[in-house]
């Protein structure tokens, strides 16, 4: 007899639309009758083992509409990366609860996570289905479209450049924002959605897709600044050398690493204070400026795409329907259909887990320093309605009397 159990739970970087997910999840899984109890890990498959669950059957439906709307991670996340071990530990109390139904919202760790828990019920014979359901703002995983997230971060990413463009204009300089993507470029080439006229920034983006030279880089702003007076560049914050060092390494003094050993590149400007160092120096332009959008971009509460909420909550509503109808575990992808429409599938977990999707050569300049007309079709229909718009005068110039 089945228990109507299921489990839900949120992890990795929180975005701006991932509680849309998690209310999918909730309010699709009560529409079935043999579903007992929906309940909610906190932070992530850590509060799974510390069996800190929740009982998610008993928020109202209001509620959970208020909660979806709101960025970051309502039950909280982590940053554990789940070996073999840690999800032997996971799946006994998923069996000690009786749960049947297993969610996880999450990036690559987590669909792996997913991966290896399945395989372990299916070798010890217990009725539990493992579904993954996407979000990253880095939108790097393989098999889908897009990923729930990455939109309304990319519209962060365009709506602040677009925002730097028009303040460097007023006062004229270089400035430099480096951008979240480790191995993919997706969300730092979303900067060229806020350019508007044939001169605006970004002027330059740098992607980890492609080699990254000091030199050349020197000579990339150089160049741009003698054609316009000015520089806005977009970096990402993994670029690397040939070596696939990562730049922020070879250029710092000293560097800081992860729990899992990687350059910790996330949540510091050295990466922004040093190439501006190096312009200044290099180059001798007084004005340089960086920034460094760190964590801003991943759960901002003004900048949502409404295209990412509705798919955020569908892919938590299809998680429920395959667990229900579709009698194999996975993890759920978004697919293009039409100049933009969507359609949802559920792919094998091995196809998914450990992989990463890197920026297709076809959304990058032969330059190595922009986008092509293709990715900007890609995105824009994924940044949703209401993006702003900037304008300029049309300056009639007066005649000089003193100065002619």
């Amino acid at each position: 007899m089945s228990s109507g159990k299921i489990l839900v739970a949120q992890g990795g970087g929180p975005t701006a639309v991932i509680n849309q997910s998690l209310a999918g999840v909730v309010l699709e899984a009560r529409r079935f009758r043999d579903v007992n109890r929906v309940y909610g890990a906190l932070h992530g498959v850590r509060g799974i083992i510390n069996e800190d669950l929740v009982d998610l059957t008993r928020e109202t439906s209001h509620n959970l509409e208020l909660v979806a709307a709101t960025p970051s991670s309502a039950l909280g996340s982590t940053r554990d990366k789940p070996d073999l071990a840690y999800c032997t530990e996971i799946f006994k109390v998923l069996r000690a609860h009786e749960i049947e139904q297993f969610y996880y919202i999450g990036g690559n760790d987590s669909s792996d996570t997913v991966r290896i828990v399945s395989e372990q019920a299916q070798q010890a014979g217990y009725p539990l289905r493992s579904i993954h359901i996407p979000k990253t703002i880095d939108n790097d995983l393989v098999g889908s479209d897009h990923t729930p997230g990455f939109p309304s971060a990319a519209r962060f990413v365009a709506q602040a450049f677009a925002g730097a463009n028009l303040d460097n204009a007023s006062l004229p300089g270089v400035y430099l924002g480096v951008v979240m993507g480790r191995h993919a470029g997706f969300l730092t080439a979303a900067s060229a959605l806020g350019k508007k006229f044939p001169d605006d920034g970004p002027h330059l983006i740098y992607l980890p897709e492609r080699v990254f030279s000091l030199e050349q880089f020197l000579a990339d702003v150089k160049a741009t600044y003698a054609r316009y007076g000015r520089c806005v560049i977009a970096v990402s914050e993994g670029i690397h050398d040939a070596s696939g060092e990562p730049i922020a390494s070879l250029l710092a003094k000293e560097v800081e690493r992860d729990a899992h050993g990687n350059v910790q590149l996330s949540g510091t400007g050295a990466l922004a204070d040093l190439l501006c160092d190096e312009i200044k120096a290099r180059l001798g332009i007084k004005r340089v400026r960086g920034d460094t959008f760190g964590y801003l971009q991943r759960s901002f509460i003004g900048c949502v795409s409404d295209v990412d909420q509705r798919e955020a909550r569908e892919v938590g509503e299809k998680a429920v329907q395959f667990a229900m109808w579709g009698g194999r575990d996975g993890s759920v992808a978004i697919k293009r259909t039409g100049f933009y429409s969507v359609d949802y599938e559920l792919m094998a977990l091995a196809d998914v887990a450990g992989k990463t999707r890197v920026m297709e050569d076809e959304f990058i300049s032969a330059s190595g320093t922009d986008v092509t007309d293709a990715f900007r079709m890609y995105l824009r229909p994924l940044l949703g309605s209401g993006m702003p718009d900037a304008f300029r005068l049309r300056p009639s110039p007066v005649e000089k009397i003193l100065k002619k």
